[in-house]
């Protein structure tokens, strides 16, 4: 076998082997399964057509939301910060950075950034057509 061809054929060989020993894997990391909400209420799936949002929530420093609640199943995770959800009969739950909650359903509460730093949410609504994803108190 010639030179160059053996170079070649050995210079393959060896980037398949590093390419292999570098091959990146899928790693799954749970991080709630559930049936209840962080209080321990259970919720029921919607009986109607589902609809799935997925949105990215920021609360600068110090922001608390208004009193409401969800109508529907829903799980986040904390990105960036923390933030503290309060029942309306004045029960807390502090979730951190990388920790996931699965909040509340038809229950009264508020979420408040205690932080000097902005909290950052991804949320998972699993609700149904024409159901809102929340209903502040006040209306």
């Amino acid at each position: 076998m010639k030179p160059i061809i053996k170079g070649l054929l050995l210079a393959l060989l060896f980037s398949s082997a590093t390419l292999a020993q570098e091959s990146p894997t899928v790693k799954v990391e749970v991080l709630s399964k559930t049936s209840t909400s962080w209080d321990g209420s259970a919720f029921e799936y919607p009986k109607g057509q589902p609809e799935i949002t997925i949105s990215k929530i920021t609360l600068p420093p110090g922001f608390k939301l208004p009193m409401h609640k969800h109508p529907n199943p829903l799980g986040g995770i904390v990105l960036k910060g923390e933030i503290v959800v309060t029942r309306e009969d004045g029960t807390t739950h502090t979730v951190k950075e990388g920790e996931a909650i699965v909040e509340l359903v038809n229950t009264w509460h508020y979420g408040k950034n205690d932080t000097d730093q902005p909290t950052v949410l991804l949320a998972f609504y699993i609700g149904e057509v024409g159901v809102p994803l929340s209903v502040n108190k006040d209306n």
